[in-house]
């Protein structure tokens, strides 16, 4: 690994990290993991004590949108490693460190463990079981007012499978959202552009006053990911699937 210096003009000037290809690893290998040393985001993540770069997906959402606000409960579906949940936890006053203002509560469920967070309850949970919403109910003590989820589902390696299959679980969430949250309340989620988000487009539209489709500065530019962010939710909406 070698770095290489980048940049014009005076002073001291940013370094770029270069891999060398190590026998066994295939090229595609070594230009993600150049990528993800040359990010700034990344950078930035590590600098600031995030787990993962996707921390700023959400801290942009936020800053647009303002659905994390202090005493709102929230509920981060397939949250590890946790950087929402690090970004939740100010905004929604988690910890009560901001003197005069709600404290917040949020729940992080994963399939897997995730490392404690300071302010976050967190549990190992499939959100799909028949029961998983009325314990996330229980664990809040009472509907919430955000359901947020950056899951994707496994890659297989063709596009337009990993799409359909990212929009199955992002209809998925939507509906647990359907059943947890507050009327008035908001639904985050993640999405890949493809084509076959019509239904969950026109499923979110029946049940929430405001629908957004958003690409933050964080997102990378070769992803076709992007973020609908749903806004006033309608408690007693009609949630069946869309026929057209």
């Amino acid at each position: 690994m070698t770095e290489k210096p980048t940049g014009s003009g005076r002073g001291a000037r940013e370094l770029r990290v270069r891999v060398k290809t190590a026998k066994g690893r295939k090229l595609s290998s070594t230009l993600w993991l150049e990528r993800q040393l040359n990010d700034p985001y990344v950078i930035k993540a590590r600098k600031e004590g995030f787990r993962g770069r996707a921390a700023f997906k959400i801290l942009e959402l936020d800053d647009r949108y303002g659905f994390l606000t202090p005493g709102a409960r929230v509920v981060d579906l397939g949250c590890a490693p946790g950087g929402w949940c690090q970004v939740a936890v100010p905004r929604i006053n988690a910890l009560g460190e901001r003197k005069g203002k709600p404290q917040g509560r949020i729940i992080g469920i994963d399939l897997q463990e995730v490392d404690p967070i300071a302010g976050v309850e967190l549990h190992q949970l499939d959100f799909l079981e028949n029961d998983a919403d009325a314990k996330v109910k229980a664990w809040l003590g009472g509907p919430a007012d955000v359901v947020m989820s950056d899951m994707a589902a496994a890659a297989s390696g063709h596009k337009g499978t990993d799409h359909l299959r990212i929009i199955a679980l992002c209809e998925a969430a939507a509906y647990f959202a359907f059943d947890v949250l507050e009327e008035g309340g908001t639904f985050v989620a993640k999405v890949l552009a493809g084509g076959a988000e019509n239904q969950l487009q026109a499923l979110l539209k029946r049940n929430f006053a405001k629908v957004a489709n958003v690409k933050p500065p964080a997102s990378r530019a070769d992803s076709s990911e992007k973020f609908v962010v749903a806004m006033g939710y309608r408690r007693k909406g009609d949630d069946s699937n869309p026929q057209d």
